[in-house]
């Protein structure tokens, strides 16, 4: 006799059947106010690059063919030399010292693995004064050779600091860390079944790393150079110094020496078609190869203890680029400073550091509103529209901040100059430069710089969130601002204060943007150290460098406590 087939299971209650108290909420449609608020931010954002565009397409005057036909191929030529050298110091220095100190144990390592982010803190025009006075005809180093052998100058050779080769040491030496981080991180992911492999097949730590992690870091290889190379052709003050033409001096004596705004804004558009040049080809350069580990589950590195001549090796190759970046012209800056130091009393000088904290300040503040915007924006709408305004926000980053001053003062210029002459006009008033001669142009300027900074450290915190915290706080009750407020932010303030104190920093080091659109009379310590220098005291020079490279040292502590944590 079989057995009676099971009874079907009883069927789930509905939705419906839970009662009023019980049912879930029904999720509210999301309203179009950030979609809305982020595409005037953007568009606020590339104006300058947009007002470049629309300038440089006038037609071209004498003073643009004046410049075509005499020292635009030499700025073509100096730009392209030097951001070549500035290339392959920064990639080979980087992915080197990266190397040894992952991949190795030597005597030093732990203090040179946070040592080597030390040169991020120095600007690069800071150590070419530095360098300059060190090693000048009549600096200390070459003083004491003609002192030693009795030889006058021109009876003994010596290299010129003041050249293309010195200018590309000194962007070099202060820029490797953007290849050291990203190449360090890179290391760090690569599988290590496949370096021990490697090793069993008898090749050499060497042969492994050029081989085999070389090549699978050479995105973070490319990314980091990219980054350099946006620096090394933004740079105004190393370049100006050492009495080389480039398009960042050549647009600021188009501005101010000729006095033409066209022939400023083609040639910023020239820099900005190498710019964009230079991320094509990283872009093309990659095709469509990929460098990520097959396997989430990557045991960490066992580094190769390293004894004798090896040792010394590896030590002296991750202590050259901290010596010669940070060590060298911060000392003599300190030197200088308690020899000679700044001539103007404590209450003439302060002004200077006042004007730049007030305008990092503020820079940075307005810098962290915005990026949070546009960042939660895309968050919370994750569409085309949202990624694209975050894309065109953070294009000023790729642009120098020469083509940025000229894309901010030519249409505040123009806006200042209807505005006056139709109060002219209607009441007899002038009104004068309202926008274009205040400090809102100049932190117009900045912020347009220096934004992408800012979201990019903003967009790295909220990627580590969950969107389950705030779908729990919607379930509970919250709204949307309000599951920002009290769930996301408060989670994201870390990422916050870095962006902060990145964009300060920035702030506090950038001199093209703030020599073309300060107003008068308004200097700060970047100025300080620029007119100073321009007139060759360096010895005054050096208090205001010193206090630039101390605020500097604020976002290389946070990575190094980043870097602590792992």
């Amino acid at each position: 006799m079989s057995a009676a087939p099971p009874l079907p299971a009883p069927p789930l209650p509905a939705p419906a059947l839970l009662g009023p108290g019980l049912a879930l909420p029904r999720p509210r449609r999301r309203g179009p106010g950030w979609a809305w608020l982020v595409l005037p931010l953007a568009g606020l954002i590339a104006a300058p690059l947009l007002a470049v565009l629309v300038s440089a397409a006038a037609p071209a005057g004498t003073v643009w063919h004046h410049i075509a036909a005499t020292t635009l191929p030499e700025m073509l030529a100096n730009s392209a030399l030097l951001a070549l050298l500035v290339g392959l110091m920064v990639a080979s220095a980087g992915a080197l010292s990266a190397w040894l100190v992952t991949a190795c144990r030597f005597p030093g390592q732990p203090v040179l693995e946070v040592a080597l982010l030390l040169p991020m803190a120095m600007p690069a025009y800071v150590c070419g004064y530095a360098y300059t006075w060190l090693l000048d005809v009549a600096g200390p180093v070459q003083t004491g050779l003609r002192d030693a052998t009795g030889l006058r100058w021109g009876e003994y050779w010596f290299p010129e600091i003041r050249s293309l080769p010195g200018a590309a040491l000194m962007l070099g030496m202060v820029l490797y860390p953007y290849v050291y981080l990203l190449c360090r991180s890179a290391f760090l992911q690569q599988s290590v079944c496949l370096l021990e492999a490697s090793r069993t097949l008898g090749h050499s730590l060497p042969r492994c790393f050029l081989r085999l992690a070389l090549p699978l870091a050479r995105p973070a290889i490319v990314g980091g150079v990219a980054l350099a190379l946006m620096e090394t052709l933004a740079d105004f003050g190393t370049v100006q110094h050492f009495a080389l033409r480039t398009f960042t001096t050549g647009i600021y004596e188009a501005w101010f020496g000729l006095g033409d705004r066209s022939a400023a804004s083609q040639l910023a558009a020239c820099l900005m078609g190498l710019v964009a040049l230079l991320l094509l080809l990283e872009q093309v350069s990659r095709g469509g190869r990929r460098f990520h580990p097959t396997t989430g589950r990557v045991p960490p590195l066992r580094p190769v203890v390293l004894h004798g001549w090896k040792a010394a090796v590896a030590l002296l190759a991750c202590s050259l680029p901290v010596l010669l970046g940070f060590v060298v012209p911060a000392g003599a800056l300190l030197a200088l400073m308690l020899q000679v130091g700044d001539p103007l009393e404590s209450h003439r000088f302060l002004p200077f550091a006042r004007n730049s904290l007030f305008l990092a300040a503020i820079t940075a503040l307005a810098a962290v509103v915005l990026a949070s915007v546009l960042a939660w924006a895309a968050r919370l709408h994750p569409r085309p529209l949202q990624k694209l305004a975050s894309r065109v926000a953070g294009l000023g980053y790729a642009i120098p901040g020469s083509v940025i001053a000229v894309g901010t003062l030519v249409p505040l210029g123009l806006f200042d100059n209807a505005l006056d002459g139709w109060m002219r006009t209607r009441f007899g008033i002038s009104t004068g430069l309202l926008l274009s001669g205040g400090i809102a142009a100049l932190v117009f300027a900045y912020l347009v710089r220096f934004l992408a900074v800012a979201l990019s450290a903003v967009d790295s915190g909220l990627a580590r969130l969950k969107p389950s915290l705030r779908d729990a706080a919607r379930v509970l009750g919250a709204r949307p601002a309000g599951a920002i407020w009290r769930v996301e932010l408060p989670l994201a303030r870390g990422s916050l204060l870095t962006a902060f104190l990145l964009v300060f920093v920035d702030t506090m080091k950038e001199l093209p943007a703030t020599l073309i659109v300060r107003p008068f009379d308004f200097d700060t310590l970047a100025v300080r150290v620029h007119s100073l220098a321009a007139d060759e005291r360096l010895a005054e020079a050096s208090t205001a460098a010193l206090l630039i490279v101390a605020a500097g040292l604020l976002p290389v502590l946070a990575l190094t406590r980043a870097m602590r944590r792992g």
